[in-house]
């Protein structure tokens, strides 16, 4: 069952500014991956579904950070459709992520109290997932149907949307400040976040080096806004 509720992991999302999106299959990597997240700042992390035995990695992944790593939210993206949902569910996922709308995965989530953010390329779909009781919606892949500019449009109308792009966000001033200035509530961030050299060295210190740096970075963009 999830720990935090969906107001609480809306808060998580909203406060921190960014959602890391990671998946290893190696266990050991993956505690140490989000240990230096929580050591950089962030609150709120988001495993990736991939590959077979992914919900087993994530289960003992959130065992871990729920012992060792107090007040980090973990939850499951790349989720397509109801029976994974449930899935992750019962392994404790806080929040679920997709990278479209889907009808049955937001019944599921609702039922059981559990935050959902689709993946909408659309404003028809952004209000649908609002409709179904979406907090955020993934703008996804959020460099390819407009970037900044879509999130800006689509806050003219509905000032009350709140949207995590995916997908084209890295780490720079520059880049940040498009998306913030945009109205973004927070930016999903993969990748560039986790450089292959800091990954492959395994330089864990680094990481959290980088990620207090990226926290950094966004409180200054927040604070000219």
């Amino acid at each position: 069952m999830a720990k935090y509720s969906r107001s609480e992991v809306f808060s998580a999302m909203k406060a921190t500014g960014v959602v890391p999106v990671f998946f290893d299959s190696d266990i050991e990597v993956c505690k140490n991956v989000v240990k230096a997240c929580f050591e950089g700042g962030i609150r709120v992390f988001e495993f990736v579904n991939r590959g077979d035995f992914a919900h087993e990695v994530f289960s003992e992944l959130n065992k871990y950070a729920l012992k060792e790593l107090p007040g980090m939210i973990l939850g499951a993206g790349s989720i397509v459709e109801g029976a994974t949902t449930a899935l992750y569910i019962q392994a404790g996922a806080n929040f679920i992520v997709s990278p479209l709308l889907n009808e049955d995965m937001a019944k599921i989530c609702n039922r059981r109290g559990v935050s959902w953010s689709p993946g909408c390329g659309t404003i028809s779909e952004i209000s649908k997932a609002q409709e179904l009781g979406a907090e955020i919606v993934k703008l996804f892949p959020a460099s390819e149907i407009g970037g900044a500019s879509f999130v800006k449009a689509v806050k003219g109308p509905m000032p009350w949307t709140n949207i995590m792009p995916t997908g084209g966000v890295d780490t720079t001033e520059v880049n940040l400040k498009t998306w913030f200035d945009a109205g973004v509530t927070c930016v999903g961030m993969g990748s560039n976040l986790f450089p292959k050299e800091i990954m492959a060295s395994k330089n864990y210190a680094a990481l959290a080096d980088k990620v207090r740096e990226l926290m950094t970075t966004i409180e200054k963009v927040r604070a000219k806004k």
